[in-house]
């Protein structure tokens, strides 16, 4: 089948690419020029494990290829995926549709007939009623066949959420629209995945649902951990012993500083906002969005009380600033507060990341961004680690406490024992577990 994907973002760029492996004729569609001169260079916008490769090889092929001729992408196709990116806006925390919204507006101008249009952006319950009636309104003599079909990929690992996903979500009334989707999916379908079927703004609420969901869970296991400090317990225990049932499971009950990206705080706020405009409001997950940004501080507020009486002029290394790792998105990432905290006491930071230093220079003035980990380390006071990169699983821990002004270790996510830390000489603190920290 033949695709035009608008947007080339995380979500347009990923899931162009994979339908092209999976046989179908893909064009992408995005307005910055310098983006797709880049792009057909193969050059990658962002960093994803195995994404320049896949690219790569349907260009290659003649599977893919790049434009910024929205008309030129739009002709012709059997179906046309918005992907571009839907941001909370700063004045309310609604999601700002303006681009989806746009997008909706060039997509009538440019199509020629019959076609099925398809939100793959995460939007609102009721977005894809306005795209319908965008469309209509613009080009009453063509039938436009508004479908949901939210995005389910986890940074880092998109390419293989993609192409064997826990399910296929496709929310249309429209028989027509279904048979295009299903002809769409069928290589994924044939592989063994699920495709859910159901109205459309059940669809789009499905993505908000599940995104809420699991920022509760996190939070949840964030705050067993504090209780788990305080009571001589430990969270890796905890987290096992709950997750084995089988109604729980035990993905999204790691410990740490809190969550962070472009999907959980943006999509729990935005849940928020249209449970308000319906009335209906979700208060766990009011809630959960409270806790999980007084979270992110508090971690920074815990390396100062182990800094002493006066932080001021102190060195902390920081190690892993992306909010999760393989990738290199800094949005909304925990390193991002707690560094702020820490500078706001008058400490100095150094920090290293794989592959975020290139994002982080714009958004943490006044960091020493340096190349690798010892070099992070070298005369520092404390050391934090805050994204778990494989690199930072095996460290040389003698060495870098031999490196530092004050052995003293803050494991924001338990990627190390408390023996093997202590065993190297560091004083060690750990999320909810036991510490030999002071004070």
């Amino acid at each position: 089948m033949r695709i035009a994907m608008i947007g080339t973002g995380y979500v347009g760029l990923v899931s162009g690419a994979c339908f092209a492996e999976i046989g179908h004729d893909v064009i992408c569609v995005d307005k910055d020029a310098g983006k797709i001169e880049r792009l057909k260079q193969n050059i990658m916008p962002i960093y994803e494990p195995g994404l320049a490769e896949l690219v790569e090889r349907n260009v290659e092929a003649g599977r893919i290829a790049f434009t910024t001729d929205l008309a030129e992408g739009v002709a012709g196709v059997d179906a046309v995926f918005i992907a571009v990116g839907t941001p909370s806006r700063k004045s309310d925390g609604h999601a700002d549709l303006s681009y989806v919204y746009a997008a909706t507006r060039e997509i009538a101008a440019a199509a020629t007939g019959q076609l099925v249009v398809v939100t793959k952006s995460t939007v609102p319950v009721g977005t894809g009623d306005e795209v319908e009636r965008i469309l209509t309104e613009a080009r009453p003599d063509i039938r436009f066949m508004v479908t949901s079909n939210p995005e389910f990929l986890r940074e880092g690992a998109a390419i293989g959420d993609f192409m064997k996903p826990d399910r296929v979500v496709i929310g249309t009334e429209e028989d027509d629209a279904r048979a295009v989707m299903a002809g769409i999916y069928e290589p994924i379908e044939k592989d063994g995945s699920p495709i859910v079927y159901t109205a459309r703004r059940t669809s789009e609420l499905i993505k908000y649902a599940a995104n809420a969901f699991l920022s509760i869970k996190i939070t949840f296991i964030n705050e067993i951990a504090d209780l788990c400090e305080a009571v001589g317990g430990d969270v890796r225990d905890v987290s096992r012993g709950i997750g084995l049932d089988s109604r729980i499971g035990s993905r999204f009950l790691n410990a740490g500083p809190g969550y962070g990206g472009s999907c959980f705080p943006k999509d729990t706020l935005a849940l928020l906002k249209t449970a308000e405009d319906f009335q209906s409001p979700i208060r766990v997950v009011d809630v959960v969005v409270q806790v999980n940004e007084t979270r992110k501080r508090a971690m920074g507020r815990k390396v100062l009380k182990a800094l002493g009486d006066d932080p001021r002029g102190k060195t902390v290394a920081v190690l892993g600033l992306t909010f999760k790792p393989n990738t290199d998105d800094m949005r909304e990432a925990p390193s991002l507060s707690i560094i702020q905290a820490l500078q706001d006491s008058g400490v100095k930071i150094r920090a290293h990341d794989p592959e975020g230093m290139e994002h982080a220079r714009g958004l943490l003035p006044g960091v020493e961004l340096v190349d690798g980990p010892y070099e992070a380390v070298e005369g520092a006071d404390a050391l934090a680690i805050v994204t778990e990169w494989d690199l930072y699983r095996g460290l040389d821990l003698p060495r870098i406490a031999s490196l530092m002004a004050k052995p003293l270790l803050f494991d924001m996510r338990n990627i190390y024992s408390g023996e093997e830390a202590e065993a190297a000489g560091f004083t060690y603190v750990a999320i909810g577990r036991k510490t030999t920290a002071k004070g």
